[in-house]
């Protein structure tokens, strides 16, 4: 009877044991998909002895170096590795501070579920990506859980960015396997906002942009005021265009006089004028002022047919 209590009591032990870990690399295949995530490969006689006692699903685990005493928490991937080995991401063991071979702790764990995190990019270019959230949302599919203070790395567009985890709800550690999480991000490490300049702050630039303007306004004094559309006509036959004699001056082109629209002073509101400019009247002389005897329509018929008068 009391053998069968132990036995009963036995069953309910959580999994508890130690294992050297190694990176990916060390496993002898390429296992991309293990390091974009947060999830780890352990031997197959984990999982007879987790079928034997009352673990709670999905498996959830808490690693811990008791050298650094530094611990995350993780789920599983496969059950593959060899007998007394763990594989786990490189970031992971960077967060662990362990090396290759050493020996983690490997217990199992239960979490709550998640609400929120909050996340801080180790880098400005971060903000380079377009949906921030969007890209966060899809690398987080590969991980089971999060923990406070942890680096997790993401890849996207073949690049590696990494976010500090600084905190999470309701727990320091949380589980993110189909669960509704609210997101946010902090400043990244390094970024500077962009300074604005005030109207009265003129910088070295300002002041030599000024004295070149000015420099400018005194060379323009000497030289002709400036005239729009003056270039030189070309035809498309490829003859050279003839210039009137109002279009050249000893040899140089000039614009013709430009006449300006007469402003219509008497304006009223709903009457639109037609107002357009004519040749001014050149007086002539006196003999010129009086009519002309010409008449218009004035002269002799003459019949085609002639007719004989008897």
């Amino acid at each position: 009877m009391f053998g069968g209590f132990g036995l009963f009591q036995e069953q309910f032990r959580p999994f508890n044991n130690l294992y050297r870990c190694y990176s990916v690399a060390m496993s002898g295949t390429e296992r991309s998909d293990i390091e974009k995530g947060g999830k780890i490969i352990m031997p197959p006689s984990a999982l007879d002895t987790l079928t034997r006692l009352n673990i709670v699903y999905p498996m959830l685990f808490r690693l811990t170096n008791c050298r650094h005493n530094r611990f995350t928490h993780c789920g599983v991937l496969e059950f593959v590795a060899d007998e007394g080995k763990v594989f786990l991401p490189y970031w992971m063991m960077k967060n662990l501070y362990l090396e290759e071979g050493s020996m983690v702790q490997v217990e199992s764990a239960s979490l709550p579920v998640a609400t929120f995190s909050k996340f801080q990019p180790q880098a400005p270019d971060f903000l380079d990506i377009h949906n921030q959230k969007a890209v966060l949302e899809n690398a987080l599919r590969n991980f089971a859980c999060l923990t406070t203070g942890d680096v997790i790395a993401i890849n996207y567009n073949d690049k590696v960015y990494e976010l500090c985890v600084l905190e999470t709800k309701p727990g320091s550690a949380v589980s993110i396997i189909e669960c509704d999480m609210n997101v946010e991000f902090a400043a990244p490490v390094g970024y500077k906002e962009p300074q604005r300049l005030g109207n009265n702050h003129i910088t070295e630039d300002d002041e030599n942009i000024g004295e070149v303007s000015e420099s400018e306004d005194m060379s323009t004094d000497t030289q002709t005021s400036f005239l729009p559309f003056v270039c030189k006509g070309h035809r498309l036959d490829g003859k050279n265009k003839e210039l009137s004699p109002n279009e050249t001056t000893n040899g140089k082109t000039v614009a013709r006089s430009q006449r300006r629209g007469i402003p219509d002073y008497d304006y009223k509101l709903g009457i639109v004028r037609f107002i357009r400019t004519t040749k001014p009247t050149v007086k002539t002389d006196q003999t010129n002022d009086k009519k002309s005897d010409f008449e218009a329509f004035k002269g002799d018929g003459k019949p085609l047919v002639t007719r004989r008068h008897n």
